[in-house]
């Protein structure tokens, strides 16, 4: 009898993997669960879950140790845990409990690391909202992405889209997104992006080898389809490479949003997965920001958010839109996390 399994199912790894497994993937369920058992063979790991600084719901915690799992696994530094990883077992006590005695501090350092998703099929979502913008203003778009990581969503206007019956975007992009559809289809609008840009604390670079493995790190592991759209998003990064900054999202924002906008472009400003991961005031500052950017829109000069996000009890991820003049919100959708389907609510008039 493993000596872990009666330790309480109630830990946020165990917490976790139920949702690892509602979203459809029952192999980091599994790597979840085993962890939530194996903890303890892992000191420096242990203390860490425990004694987490902050929400670890909202700092995503549990992904930070499967992504540590995961990219150990890549690695090859584990044999045992790679093998798992490779379907070559399915002892996932035996590998993770090894990987977590072997490579704790690793383990625990790589959970110190804000999480990297940039996951791509949520830029299936942010095209549709795009179109819903496109058809009240009918002009092209200037992007502006907080918490843009390795900037990959700001090549959104390189990709391909099938939103139900709506085909969008270039037919022949490597990067083809077409998330699981539920209600309406979207109507058919331009995506025109005359200029993107974004912000982060730590961009990433698609040209470097660190970056692709750390993002696809965070790519769940029985999930094949997306690593390889993100491998192809990486690549097209490395020809179109997006403009992101290193600096705080709060004074950068702040001055993008004070810089002269063309006349005849809509900007519009995006974020997604990424307010869970901001101070309360940030966010705050965020939407003030925004709303006192609106008093200033014109029908020739438009501004428009767009928010792909975690409602604030967590209970789902909501698409959501405001557009100014005006400052009408609009839920568009409920959402997959990482965008694998959207469930359209929004009518067109």
């Amino acid at each position: 009898m493993n000596m872990y399994a009666t330790i309480p199912k109630h830990g946020e790894l165990w917490r976790h993997a139920q949702i690892a497994r509602d979203l459809g993937s029952p192999f980091v369920a599994a790597v979840l669960e085993a962890g939530e058992r194996q903890l303890l063979r892992g000191p420096l790991t242990a203390a860490l879950v425990s004694n987490w600084p902050g929400d670890p719901a909202e700092d995503a915690m549990a992904i930070r140790f499967n992504a540590a799992l995961h990219a150990l696994a890549r690695q090859g530094k584990q044999p045992e845990l790679s093998a798992l990883y490779e379907n070559a077992h399915d002892d996932f006590d035996g590998a993770i409990g090894a990987a977590l005695a072997a490579q704790d501090g690793f383990i625990a350092s790589s959970m110190r690391n804000t999480p990297q998703t940039n996951e791509v099929g949520r830029s299936g979502a942010i095209a549709a909202a795009l179109m819903v913008v496109g058809q009240e203003f009918g002009l092209p778009f200037e992007l502006m992405e907080i918490g843009a990581s390795c900037g990959l969503h700001l090549n959104l206007g390189h990709y391909g889209y099938q939103l139900a019956t709506t085909r969008a975007g270039v037919d022949d992009s490597p990067v083809q997104i077409a998330p699981a559809w539920r209600g309406a289809p979207p109507a058919w609008s331009a995506i025109e992006i005359i200029a993107a840009r974004g912000v982060d604390l730590n961009p990433l670079r698609a040209n470097d080898l660190a970056t692709r493995e750390r993002l696809l790190s965070y790519v769940w592991a029985d999930q094949p389809q997306r690593a390889r759209r993100l491998e192809q998003a990486l690549l097209l990064a490395q020809r179109y490479p997006p403009r992101v900054d290193r600096d705080n999202a709060i004074p950068w924002l702040a001055a993008q949003l004070e810089s002269p906008q063309q006349e005849g472009t809509c900007r519009v400003v995006f974020h997604s997965m990424v307010l869970q991961y901001l101070a309360e005031k940030d966010r705050h500052a965020v939407a003030a920001m925004i709303l006192q950017a609106g008093t200033r829109a014109s029908i020739r000069q438009p501004l428009a958010r767009i928010s792909f996000e975690w409602t604030p009890i967590r209970d789902e991820v909501q698409l959501r839109l405001t557009c100014w003049p005006g400052g009408h919100t609009r839920l568009l959708a409920t959402c997959h996390a990482y965008g694998d389907w959207v469930d359209w609510q929004h009518e067109s008039s």
